[in-house]
């Protein structure tokens, strides 16, 4: 299976519809841990976020979809990178 990789400039799907576009990967000056700074779009009350910057954790960006909270959710990932064609 190839590797998720998580790259500026890129742009993902949420599986509840919206979508994200990564600024960057940064990293928390304490903890070292790799956080994804990334921009919400396409909200319009999907989720519980509002248009805008965030960031998360890196792992939580790759993780799997909790089927057993969403078990109507076909979307495999959390966030799914949209390709180009």
């Amino acid at each position: 299976m190839k590797e998720r990789v998580v790259k500026p400039f890129t742009m993902w799907k949420h599986f509840k519809g919206t979508r994200a576009f990564v600024i960057t990967v940064a990293e928390h000056s304490e903890t070292r841990e790799k956080l994804v700074i990334y921009r919400c779009m396409d909200n319009n009350g999907k989720t519980n976020h509002k248009d805008g910057i965030y960031a998360r954790p890196l792992d939580m960006f790759l993780s799997e979809v909790d089927h057993g909270k969403y078990p109507s959710v076909t979307q495999k990932y959390r966030f799914e990178e949209i390709k180009e064609e």
